[in-house]
Parts: C-alpha cells; structure tokens; sequence
C-alpha cells in the first residue's frame, strides 16, 4: 500500500509500483471512503485532516507569537518567560513563588530555574516566607521594573498587530472564548485519570 499525498486514501500497488498495476492513476482522482461522522450525519470527526483541529492551531499560534517577541525584546536581553514573570510579579505584589508558578500555567522546577536567572540578572529577589520557611515570596527589583516598562511597549504593540488580523468588533469576544478554552484546558490538565 502507499499513501497518496493529495488524498488520505491508501492505493493498492502492483509490483510495478503503480497502482492496478496499468498506467499511474492520479491521487486527485481517488474515491475518498465515507468515514464514520458521528456524532451527527454528514459532520467530519474532530481530528479528520480536512478539518481544524484546537492543538496544531494553538501550538502554531503560540510559537508564532512567542518567537515575534523574543525577537522584538533580544536586545532588552530578557526572554517571553521572564516578561510574564515581570508582568505578574508588577499585577499581583506579595506572591509566593508557589503562586507565581501556578499564575504562569508552569511545572515548579521550571519557575525555579527561570527565577534563578532573574536573581542572577539582578530583576527579581526571592526571600524567605515568615511563616513557612519553605516558601518564598518573589519581588521585582527597580532593573526589573524598568526591564518591563521597555518590553510592556513591545507586548502591547505585537498585540495590537495580531489581534488586527480579527474585526475590531469580534476582538473582546475572541478573548472571551479563547480564556474559555484555556479553562478547560486547565480542567483537563487537573483531571485524574480513571482506572
């Protein structure tokens, strides 16, 4: 069998290599076999080709967007990481590094490891909890405030480009959804496997 490039239908081949074993039979022209589209008749399933599927367009959304700013803010010599830890640390005062990670959607070691950096560039100063010597609050240092003030600009206006790609009036309820998606993403995520 060899899987035509221009249609998801797997041809038979001969021992010649073509398909009926006669002359080379166009992919275009292939039946494509009627798949099973439930849950309603007529509707493709969730992850056929023809179709956009959630993950890929997030994932190229987010590597788009991502690798745009890290080149906007190389010369700033801060990466898409450390602005979100900025931005949280300057939104939200007094947080744990605990809350940081759950704030940034992160695993703790990798907040750990980018707040090392941070402490090292001088941006950021953890220090240790009153209460719970395990614990440590984050702070943004003045470098770290002025470090943000350069890249909020940045942020804001990669945004406001992006964001043109979508009707001025479809914007807010584009957010709107897109939080919505990540929530349950968030609930997926929280979810113990049964069994």
């Amino acid at each position: 069998m060899r899987r035509c490039a221009l249609s998801p239908v797997e041809i038979p081949a001969t021992s010649s290599g073509v398909a009926g074993g006669g002359k080379p039979r166009s992919c275009a022209k292939q039946p494509v076999p009627k798949r099973n589209t439930s849950p309603s008749e007529g509707e493709l399933p969730v992850d056929a080709p023809e179709r956009r599927r959630l993950p890929p367009i997030l994932r190229r959304a987010w590597y788009g967007l991502n690798q745009a700013f890290r080149r906007r803010i190389a010369h700033l010599e801060i990466t898409p990481d450390q602005f979100t830890v900025m931005r949280i640390l300057r939104e939200v005062e007094g947080l744990t590094q605990r809350q940081l990670t759950q704030l940034m959607s992160s695993d703790p070691n990798t907040v750990a490891s980018l707040l090392e950096r941070m402490e090292r560039a001088g941006l950021v100063e953890r220090r240790p909890h009153a209460r719970d010597r395990r614990a440590h609050h984050v702070e943004l240092k003045p470098p770290g405030h002025r470090k943000y003030e350069l890249a909020r600009e940045i942020a804001v206006a990669l945004q406001t480009e992006v964001l043109s790609a979508i009707p001025a009036g479809e914007r807010e309820g584009f957010l709107a959804n897109l939080a919505s998606v990540a929530d349950a993403c968030r609930s997926a995520a929280d979810e113990r496997p049964s069994g």
